[in-house]
């Protein structure tokens, strides 16, 4: 069976960078594909069921990538599941995406398309997950999305500076230069979508702000997109002072990992206490991210997985 593609640019995508998207198909259905110029080719000699499903997925692909969407492997096995007959919650994901600069930020599992919901929907939202689910660079989007739309005037940033498991010592410079390493993770996810040159121009007009959680008390945030990361390390006191920071227009999303937790007594974890304490009022979402969300890569995945196995081994 032959596929023609009449777009180059579209043909393009869909072969991905030194045919990477071919390889993951291969690897998903066990058919070696072939192309030259516009035609992919598909062996004849296949069952005629997976005939079909490569035919549906090619079909998905192309409507993805003309509608403006960035195709990446993940992507592409998202379709593919959704295209198997058991797994039916995948199929409105393409629905739902952030708006930065042109560039659509899509939800890539069904929970990450619970999580951008629960940031549209509400004035507080909590993400909570395991390294890689997306929910630092969601929230960053997000966030540049409202301040683009002119939905708030400023983007706040904060987390506790807590240290896992060292101690740095003394940082010279500034309060932003003492604090701008340990916010790096929500400088290389705004990297992601905007030039660092706009973002330092920001940071100049004081668009985006960076503060250490403990300098928040005391003020009260107007018209803001406040994001707390690595709230797992804030202990309950903090946590309650950070959320009454919030005022009028303004929107907050708290994320952390809870199998992260560096402070002494882990129990006094802000990020636990709240999520617990705050699910039920109105206004507030918590979404809880687990390992099947995981899309910094298939490796992190299964380095998850092996460290919840051990962790789970030790408890007997």
């Amino acid at each position: 069976m032959k596929i023609v593609v009449e777009d180059a640019e579209v043909l393009h995508h869909l072969c991905g960078i030194e045919d990477k998207h071919f390889d993951c198909i291969e690897e998903l259905t066990g058919v070696r594909l072939f192309y030259r110029g516009n035609t992919i080719d598909i062996p004849d000699n296949i069952d005629s069921t997976v005939m079909e499903l490569l035919k549906s997925l090619f079909t998905r692909m192309v409507n993805f990538i003309e509608e403006g969407f960035e195709l990446d492997p993940y992507q592409i096995r998202l379709m593919y599941h959704d295209l198997q007959p058991e797994d039916g919650d995948i199929q409105p994901l393409k629905q739902h995406y952030i708006l930065v600069s042109g560039k659509k930020i899509l939800a890539k599992s069904s929970n990450q398309r619970r999580y951008m919901k629960a940031m549209e929907e509400n004035q507080v939202s909590f993400g909570i997950g395991p390294a890689g689910t997306g929910k630092t660079f969601l929230a960053i989007a997000k966030a540049l999305e409202a301040l683009q739309n002119g939905v708030v005037k400023k983007i706040v940033l904060t987390r506790p500076v807590v240290e896992a498991g060292e101690s740095l010592g003394f940082l010279p410079g500034d309060l932003t230069q003492k604090i701008s390493p340990y916010l790096r993770p929500l400088y290389d996810a705004m990297e992601n979508m905007i030039s660092m040159n706009t973002i330092k121009k920001m940071e100049e007009q004081g668009v985006i702000e960076i503060a250490p959680l403990a300098y928040m008390r005391g003020r009260s945030l107007q018209q803001a997109f406040i994001i707390l990361d690595e709230a797992q390390n804030s202990t309950k006191e903090q946590m309650m002072m950070f959320l009454t920071r919030i005022g009028f227009g303004a929107q907050a999303v708290i994320t952390g990992d809870v199998t992260q937790i560096d402070l002494p007594k882990k129990h006094n974890s802000g990020l636990l206490h709240a999520s617990r304490l705050l699910r039920n009022i109105k206004g507030i979402e918590c979404t809880v991210l687990d390992t099947s969300d995981v899309v910094r890569s298939l490796l992190v995945k299964r380095i998850i997985h092996a460290y919840e196995k051990d962790k789970e081994q030790e408890k007997y």
